[in-house]
Parts: C-alpha cells; sequence; structure tokens
C-alpha cells in the first residue's frame, strides 16, 4: 500500500473510532484545528501522564509547574519572539496560494531521498537475501547520482537558512524548477518573512487596551518563574521545571493532519546547570529522552537524531528525535542548550536580577539551560500512526487492529457477556465494578462476540474478558490477548494481577531506570 493512502486510512480511522474529529466539523470546519474524541483524549492524556511521570517522580530534581497562557508581552521581546519568530513566505501568483519557502525546498529534498530509496527497494527484490544495502548505496552510480544532486540542494539550502537569504531561498526554488502543487507553474512572488504568533488585546476600553499573545512556546512561562520554583522549592543547581500547556502558531503551512496545526500541546522541561557544563547535560538529556521514546516498543529503527545546522538564536547546541512517521522522518521531540540567553534577556528587561547563588562555588551567576521540547499531538500521531496495522488472517479475513502500546491505551479491557441474558451481563457488571478503580474498562454487549472483539482491536483495547455460562460455575472468564488473539481460561480474582503486568504505567516506568 502507497504510504499516502495508508496515511489517508490511519486519518479516517482516527475520526471513525472517536480519535480525533476535524474541528467545527458541522461549520464545514476549521483549518488546521482538531479535537480529541472520546478514546482520543485517553490515549493524549496517558501520553501526558508517561511524560509527567517520567520528568517528575522518576527525578528527585524536576518539579512542575502551570503558567498561564497570557503573559506580559515583553515577554516575547525579550526572548526574541517579536523579532525572530518568522517564517520565509512565497506566494504563486496562479493559484493564490502561500506556502513556506523553506518547506517547498524540503520537499524537493525529500523526494531525491525517495528516488535513493526506490532504487534500493528495486534491488533488495532483485538480489533478496544476498543483497548489501549499505554497499549498494554506496557504490550504485543511479544511487550516487541522485546523492550528489540531494546533497548540493541540501547544501545551498542550509547556507541560504543560516543566513536567513530571502533572495537566496527563492532563486533556489527558481533553480529546481519547483513548482506551486495548486497550479503547476513556477510564477512565485518574493520570498518575505511573516511572523507566526497570535496577537489580541487585553483591557476594558480601546484606548487602554493592551496588545498581548497568545504564547507560542510553553518554555517562557518556566524561565519567568525561575526563581519563584527555584526559592520555594529550595531547588539547588541542577534542577528542572517541568510543564504541559497550550501554545498557538499562526502556521500557513499546516498540514498532514494533527502533525502540524495553530493550536496544539507541549511537553517541555527547562533543567539548569551551572554554565561551562551545559553540554555534559545535553549529552545526557539525549540519550534520557531517546530511551523514554524507545520504551513504547514500536521499533528502535523508526527513532533518529538530526542534529540542527542552522542553531535558534539562543542555543549553542541543538538536535531533534525524529520519528518514521507515514510522510517520512519528523521531528516529534527538540532537545536544545539554550545557554544563558533566556534567563539574561528576562533580566536585562525586566529590570530584575534573575541568578542562583551557587553554595559550593560561592557565587552567584546566570544558570545555563538544557530544554527537551516534545510535542504532544506529534507524539499521538507517531504512536497511533505506527501502531496502525490492517492483519491479513489465516481464514482470509482482514481485521484492522491498533498496536499501542498497552499502558498508553484509552480502554484497558472490555468486559462482555456473551449473550444478554441469565445473569450473564450482572456479572460482567460485577467484573467491572472490580477493576473500574484501576483501569479504564469498557462494557460491551452489542452484536456477536466476534464483531466486539472486531470493534475493541479497532481502538486498541488489549483485553477482552468474555462472561460466559461456564463463568457462574467457577468463577473463570477467558480472557483474549488484542495482538496475538490467544485466549486463556483464568480466575476472576486473576484479573487485576494479570492487568497490573501488561497495562500499568508502573511497569512501563520500570524501564527507564
Amino acid at each position: 500500500m502507497a504510504q499516502e493512502d495508508l496515511f489517508k486510512k490511519i486519518v479516517a480511522h482516527a475520526k471513525e473510532y472517536g480519535f480525533v474529529f476535524p474541528s467545527s466539523e458541522i461549520y464545514d470546519g476549521l483549518s488546521a484545528v482538531y479535537d480529541y474524541g472520546q478514546n482520543g483524549v485517553e490515549l493524549k492524556n496517558n501520553i501526558k501522564r508517561y511524560w509527567w511521570a517520567a520528568m517528575t517522580q522518576l527525578h528527585e530534581n524536576i518539579v512542575g509547574i502551570d503558567s498561564a497562557i497570557f503573559m506580559h508581552p515583553t515577554i516575547w521581546k525579550a526572548s526574541g519572539h517579536v523579532d525572530a519568530f518568522n517564517d520565509p513566505l512565497i506566494d504563486n501568483r496562479d493559484s493564490k496560494k502561500r506556502y513556506r519557502a523553506d518547506v517547498l525546498i524540503e520537499d524537493e529534498i525529500a523526494k531525491y531521498d525517495e528516488k535513493i530509496d526506490k532504487e534500493v527497494a528495486k534491488a533488495a527484490k532483485k538480489f533478496g537475501d544476498s543483497f548489501d544495502e549499505k554497499l549498494y548505496r554506496e557504490t550504485n552510480p543511479r544511487v550516487l547520482e541522485h546523492k550528489a544532486k540531494r546533497d548540493e540542494l541540501h547544501a545551498r539550502f542550509a547556507e541560504a537558512m543560516e543566513k536567513m537569504d530571502l533572495e537566496g531561498l527563492r532563486q533556489i526554488i527558481l533553480d529546481y524548477g519547483i513548482v506551486c502543487p495548486i497550479s503547476g507553474t513556477k510564477n512565485w512572488t518574493e520570498v518575505r518573512q511573516f511572523n507566526l504568533m497570535f496577537s489580541t488585546e487585553m483591557g476594558s476600553t480601546a484606548d487602554g487596551a493592551m496588545k498581548v499573545y497568545l504564547r507560542p512556546e510553553t518554555a517562557q512561562g518556566i524561565f519567568v518563574n525561575f526563581l519563584n520554583v527555584q526559592k520555594t522549592g529550595r531547588m539547588r543547581i541542577p534542577f528542572g521545571i517541568a510543564q504541559i500547556g497550550k501554545a498557538f502558531r499562526n502556521e500557513i503551512v499546516a498540514r498532514q493532519f494533527i502533525f502540524r496545526m495553530r493550536e496544539f500541546e507541549q511537553m517541555e522541561m527547562q533543567f539548569f546547570v551551572r554554565p561551562g557544563e551545559e553540554l555534559e547535560w545535553f549529552a545526557k538529556w539525549k540519550e534520557t529522552r531517546l530511551k523514554w521514546h524507545k520504551a513504547l516498543g514500536l521499533g528502535d529503527a523508526k527513532y533518529r537524531f538530526h542534529d540542527h545546522e542552522k542553531l535558534a538564536h539562543y542555543a549553542n547546541a541543538a538536535t531533534d528525535i525524529e520519528f518514521l512517521m507515514p510522510f517520512g522522518f519528523k521531528e516529534v521531540e527538540g532537545i536544545h542548550s539554550r545557554t544563558d540567553f533566556d534567563l539574561g534577556n528576562h533580566e536585562k528587561f525586566s529590570g530584575k536580577k534573575i541568578q542562583y547563588f551557587d553554595p559550593e562555588l560561592n557565587k552567584s551567576y546566570t544558570p545555563y539551560v538544557i530544554e527537551t521540547s516534545i510535542g504532544v499531538d506529534r507524539m499521538f500521531l507517531s504512536i497511533f500512526a505506527s501502531s496502525y496495522e490492517e492483519e491479513q488472517l489465516e481464514n482470509g479475513e482482514t481485521r484492522v487492529v491498533l498496536h499501542l502500546p498497552a499502558p498508553l491505551a484509552p480502554v484497558k479491557a472490555a468486559v462482555m457477556p456473551l449473550v444478554r441474558k441469565d445473569g450473564l451481563p450482572d456479572k460482567a457488571r460485577e467484573i467491572i465494578n472490580m477493576l473500574r478503580f484501576d483501569y479504564n474498562v469498557q462494557y460491551d454487549e452489542k452484536d456477536s462476540i466476534g464483531k466486539r472483539y472486531r470493534r475493541q482491536d479497532a481502538v486498541g483495547t488489549p483485553f477482552c474478558i468474555t462472561v460466559d455460562h461456564q463463568t457462574l460455575e467457577d468463577n473463570t472468564v477467558t480472557v483474549r490477548h488484542r495482538d496475538t488473539m490467544e485466549q486463556s481460561r483464568v480466575a476472576i480474582d486473576e484479573l487485576p494481577a494479570i492487568l497490573n503486568k501488561e497495562v500499568s504505567m508502573t511497569e512501563l516506568l520500570k524501564k527507564l531506570l
């Protein structure tokens, strides 16, 4: 199945089974804004619980806060967002559509990668088990030709982005014949900068209103509360402050479902360290964060680091953890060494001293910061997309199953009476009442047992518990496993232990120690 077709099925599945809905759909929707349905919000909350526990429970020196979305507008001047938070935009005069110039070029680079991958795939099919992919990539003339063109384009692109050379970006688009996806023409305008922040007014009168911004990131709420947390929590460096919250960006090229949205959620942690130790901590947090991702069991080969060639104005080191989405490797988390830029600038703009007195060194200084920033929605998409499978069964049928990591699954178990009579529903309700205090469990009695199994497979429920007439005799039930479809007979009293072993967040967190 083509990756584009697969992605369309994933998006359709997300809506059909209550994970993600287009926002304001009855009014024809709102571009790049989505609502999470009854199953989606459970999965999303479980992702956040996993991150929050990994940060604040497993690290004695990391605490959490929840800062306001509205903040004083000078904060965004100090952070550089007013002057530097821009995307290079270009319009096509024929289609009247607006694009990010950097994204157009990145898509062109991706085409060379696709050509290389197709050559490799054809060779792998031709040579079978004897195929040496590494040698083929290093020696095949067609692969080397595509790679040379790709590297040349990438070098020009990196240089233009490093200098933020808008005319240089436009010239690349013209030189490589990049066309508008809608009109198919090369009738491009000049490239210009566009600030991504949403602004509004705060105040009761027009004359007294103050221009404020919806925050484009949650990090600044942590920085302006640095002293509050450090003093009230008696925190000693190194220590971190974590936060989960909404952020807003007026993305012009908002696409690929929930991957790039205008309203999204971030999980960010700012880790404060001594100056000079930041790169050591940067390396440690790279390792720690990748371990957190891999613990979910989605496949280690689906992750990779992508070091930044063009560093943000505040950073001296930066990398992305990329995940293999249906549309290629894409960033899900950024890890940055932000130096002392943020605290230093807030001290400068506020006029307040924002420093830490280090009792071991007997001096005050502005701490350096290591940031880990992960998009909840992108994390949701990576888990959802990689868990989706259309499985061919031995009997010729096909089942759609979500192999969600069990601790993150919206519903941990579905309890099903075999028939709706003879006291079986009452017994099923007893089991529900026993489990519901510890797990999100669901009662399901509609349709045949086979259809119920398929329905639960489609939402990623790890276990189905079937109550039948034998249950009334010996207090045992049939437990069906989602991934293997294997069934076993167990005592009702054993159910909490079985679920605790397989779906407990605790067991997942233990993998991180």
